[in-house]
Formats: structure tokens, C-alpha cells, sequence
């Protein structure tokens, strides 16, 4: 048997990591600035993180939904401490797609309807409902093909008010930054007037921060930025450092019914474990904070460079294009001769989403790597 070949590869395999470094089996040390897809939080192979996680498999690594689990409620609390939404209750799932498809359904119980609104170039996720609100039909099989789902383009508030009004919508789904888009923002006036054409209409506004929450951004979640407050959360990658792990934040507003949602494998004591390592790293590392500064200075450091264009995004999750160089040259080479991973979006766009505790001189390496590489052509 071998593997189903879905993945395009680049033939580099890391065995072990450390902080925002990788290795591959002869050492040789690669500088993550990708954080595979976001997930990497607080450093690969942070101390605290695998003792907590080695700790609670040589007492519990899972058991069901059926019991108590302790471990689900002080993860609550610290969750609700951290993100300011101590007043929200707490699903627990197994990857981002789950949350948003466990939030749509539960907008759709709670309001009685059924479609949903979302917008141009976003990415939900590939499961049934996910990706059915997924702006990419190269991944929607027939079958995720449906009318209950409309799109309209990003800040276009004119597109949205016009659903809003005419249609029978659950909820709308955002991100709090598209980030397979390529690093594309909501503006913040335009999730302010969203929140209140929400309310207006009685639609529920579910906020998708799988990639650009848990710090990501400098705040804790990247709407925050505009005061505004969703019905629903989605949170996932940085959740646990790379256990697979999920979380839905819910309105207390909204009932909860026996039954409603349910999962085997989400919220199991392994995986708590994992994400309550998690928040104590980025609380007593002041991670939020370290993503903000590097962050900023990346992107003034990017800003300097001539032949950079257009540098977008906030914290450690920043897009930008190199001119006469297309987005897949700018990352083979920055791995293949620099050791440096980086990620992409469409053909021009190169993605940063290192590891909230990347330092000023790692982020400096990948800057002159990047001039290095720009002034060879």
C-alpha cells in the first residue's frame, strides 16, 4: 500500500524541532516561519509543553464524553481568562473544520434557518459544511455544492445588507484575517456595521479564528481589534502546539440541548493537557506582546526592501509579494538554499506564520536572507 497522492512535497523531512527551528536527521537546522500552517504556538518542543503532555499520558490519555474530565473545565476557565470571553461556554472538537461545521449547525438549531453567509476567497475548512462555505470549488465535490450558502466579496457591507434583508440566513462566517486568501483583513468599521446587521436581522455572526487567533495577531483574537463581540468562535491550529485540537466559544445566549453536538475524540485529556500547556506558555512568556513587537518589526523590516509590494496582516501573520519573482520561486529558494520555511497563497503571495516566540535576530536572519536572495536574480 502506499499513501493517496494529494500533497504537492518539497522533499525536506524534519525529525526533530526545537523552538522556531526544525532538523532534519544529519542537523541541519531550518528556521520555521511557517509553524506548519499556523499550529506551531509557542515553539516546537517547548519544555513545559511535553512535560505536561508526557505527564497526563502516563496517567490518562483519553477516555469519552460520557464522564467527568476535570481538565475540560479548567480549560475553560483559563480560556475564558485569557480571551476576555469568560462569560462564553466551550465546545471542544478535533480540528478547525469540525468547529466551523459544529458553529454553522449550531447557528442553524438556534435560529431556526438555514442558509449562510460568507464571502469571496474564504477557507472554512473541507468537510461537508465547511467547504460548502468555502469560496474554492477545485475542493468542493458535487455533493458540497448547495444554495444555502451565498458569497459576497470581503467589506462590501452594500453586498452583505442586500443578503441580509432579502434572505433566510443562520449566520454569517468571517475570518478574522483570510488567510489562505493570502492575507486579506477585514477593515474594522466593516465588522462594526457586520456586528449591527447581525443583530438587526437576527442572524448569528460566527467569527472563524482557526489561523489568525490564539495571539496570532497581537491580541488575542484578531476581531478584537474592532471591539466588536461574535455570537460564535472558532479556534483551532495554535490551540495546542499540534495536537489536534478544537474549540467552539458560544454565546451564553444561545442554549445548549442534550445532544445537539458531540464528538469521541474531542476535548480528551491528552489534548487538554496540550492546550492548558499551551496558555501558561504565552501568559508567562508574554507571547501575545512578543507576537505584536516582531511582528511590527518584520513588517517594517519587509517595508524597507524595494522590490517588496504590498506587506499586509497584523502580528505574526503578514502576507507580502516580491516583484519580478513569482510566490513559489521566493519559497523554494528561501528553503532550498537558505533553509528557511515559509508558506504561500495563490501565485505571488508569501505567508509568514512563525511560532509566537520568534526572537528579533531569528526574524532578522530571514530578512537578510530574503535581500540576499532578491539581490541574486
Amino acid at each position: 500500500m502506499e499513501l493517496f497522492d494529494v500533497y504537492s512535497l518539497f522533499h525536506v523531512e524534519p525529525v526533530r524541532g526545537m523552538g522556531s527551528y526544525v532538523y532534519t536527521e544529519d542537523s541541519t537546522p531550518y528556521l520555521d516561519l511557517y509553524g506548519g500552517h499556523a499550529v506551531i504556538s509557542i515553539g516546537h518542543s517547548h519544555p513545559k509543553y511535553v512535560k505536561a503532555v508526557t505527564d497526563q499520558l502516563s496517567k490518562l490519555g483519553f477516555y469519552s464524553n460520557s464522564v467527568e474530565n476535570s481538565l475540560q473545565k479548567k480549560l475553560a476557565k483559563k480560556l475564558g481568562d485569557i480571551s476576555g470571553y469568560d462569560s462564553y461556554n466551550l465546545f471542544l472538537c478535533n480540528s478547525g473544520a469540525e468547529a466551523n461545521e459544529n458553529a454553522i449547525k449550531l447557528a442553524s438549531f438556534t435560529t431556526g434557518r438555514k442558509k449562510i453567509l460568507a464571502f469571496r476567497k474564504a477557507f472554512h475548512g473541507r468537510t461537508s459544511g465547511a467547504v460548502g462555505a468555502t469560496d474554492n470549488e477545485k475542493i468542493q465535490a458535487p455533493f458540497n455544492k448547495t444554495e444555502n450558502v451565498s458569497f459576497v466579496p470581503l467589506n462590501d457591507l452594500d453586498a452583505v445588507k442586500r443578503e441580509l434583508e432579502s434572505g433566510d440566513f443562520a449566520a454569517v462566517i468571517i475570518e478574522g484575517i483570510q488567510g489562505v486568501a493570502g492575507i486579506n483583513m477585514p477593515e474594522e468599521d466593516f465588522l462594526v456595521s457586520l456586528e449591527k446587521l447581525c443583530k438587526e436581522t437576527g442572524t448569528l455572526l460566527i467569527l472563524d479564528e482557526i489561523q489568525s487567533g490564539y495571539g496570532r495577531t497581537g491580541k488575542f483574537f484578531a476581531h478584537q481589534y474592532s471591539g466588536i463581540k461574535p455570537d460564535i468562535i472558532t479556534v483551532a491550529k495554535g490551540i495546542a502546539n499540534g495536537f489536534p485540537f478544537a474549540a467552539v466559544l458560544i454565546s451564553p445566549e444561545i442554549e445548549a440541548k442534550k445532544g445537539m453536538l458531540g464528538t469521541t475524540f474531542g476535548g480528551n485529556h491528552l489534548g487538554c493537557a496540550a492546550a492548558l500547556a499551551v496558555i501558561d506558555v504565552i501568559e508567562e512568556e508574554n507571547l501575545i506582546q512578543n507576537a505584536a513587537e516582531i511582528g511590527e518589526f518584520l513588517k517594517s523590516e519587509l517595508k524597507k526592501i524595494p522590490e517588496i509590494e504590498d506587506v499586509r496582516g497584523r502580528g505574526l501573520m503578514i502576507g507580502f509579494e516580491v516583484k519580478g519573482f513569482s510566490g513559489s520561486e521566493i519559497r523554494k529558494r528561501l528553503l532550498f538554499e537558505k533553509h528557511i520555511f515559509t508558506g504561500g497563497a495563490g501565485e505571488k503571495t508569501i505567508r509568514l506564520l512563525p511560532a509566537l516566540s520568534i526572537s528579533k535576530s531569528q526574524a532578522l536572519e530571514f530578512i537578510e536572507a530574503l535581500k540576499s536572495i532578491i539581490s541574486s536574480k
